[in-house]
């Protein structure tokens, strides 16, 4: 990678590669090819263990603005089994996001309304500017949220969800940040510096370590005291005895950095 896509620019940067959504003639609204482009990325990714993040983000001015009204104009008309496949599509793509093993980040440059905001909610961290505007108006069309609900509402649980999945409201960046959409905002000008200092924080973490992270964060919620009881004890005595953990326990007792951190 970098391949060339249709609906999206990949960009790689030494460890970290960032998808650009490369609509900006709208606001980068999705549609099927979009998703496809995306799935296919994300298998390129899923392949490729030298990196350590990735970055989503829009072209232009907007983050995402949902699905394209074009696109709508043709699933309309189509079938139960077409839209089916269609939203399988989509869920299958944001469900790979959120459980990829290294960390995602999005930078929500812009309007993040509908599947936009599920795709922000599927990264691990979402650095919004402060112009961005947030909304799950599908209700307004007589939709619902369906395939990026689990993502939302893991960010802002189920009271948050009533209100703004209920009443399709519009909010704007503090907001998102009150009620834990997003984890920081920065002012538009200086969206890029948070984002990468970020990124130099995660760089500087154990990569099994921050891919186990995501897998404990996942699957402890599902647990009963017992059974996490002995998954947790299992997971820290497997990465104590790991050449990572190994690594980095070492370098914290000789008070120097490890090697995955060398170059920062």
């Amino acid at each position: 990678m970098p391949a060339s896509y249709e609906t999206i620019r990949v960009q790689a940067e030494g460890k970290v590669v960032r998808f650009v959504l490369h609509r900006p003639e709208l606001r980068n609204a999705f549609n099927s090819r979009m998703i496809e482009d995306l799935r296919a990325a994300l298998g390129d990714v899923e392949k490729d263990r030298g990196l350590r993040a990735l970055i989503l983000t829009g072209e232009g001015k907007g983050f995402c603005a949902g699905a394209d009204l074009n696109w709508m104009r043709e699933v309309i008309n189509y079938s139960y089994e077409q839209n089916l496949k269609e939203s399988l599509a989509i869920a299958d793509f944001l469900y790979r996001l959120y459980s990829l093993p290294i960390p995602t980040i999005a930078r929500v440059n812009g309007p993040a309304i509908g599947g936009g905001t599920g795709f922000l909610s599927a990264c691990d961290i979402a650095i919004a500017s402060e112009e961005a505007v947030f909304g799950l108006s599908e209700v307004k069309i007589g939709l619902v949220p369906a395939a990026i609900s689990p993502y939302v509402l893991r960010r802002i649980g189920e009271s948050r969800a009533r209100e703004y999945f209920l009443t399709g409201e519009r909010f704007d960046a503090r907001r998102a940040l009150e009620i834990g959409l997003v984890n920081r905002v920065a002012p538009a000008g200086k969206l890029d510096e948070s984002v990468e200092a970020v990124v130099k924080l995660l760089l500087g973490s154990g990569p099994e370590a921050v891919a186990k992270c995501k897998e404990l964060i996942h699957r402890t919620p599902q647990l009963g005291f017992e059974e996490a009881k002995e998954y947790t004890a299992r997971m820290i005595a497997g990465l104590r005895v790991s050449a990572e953990g190994q690594e980095g326990m070492a370098s914290f007792l000789e008070k120097r950095k490890p090697r995955w951190a060398e170059d920062l």
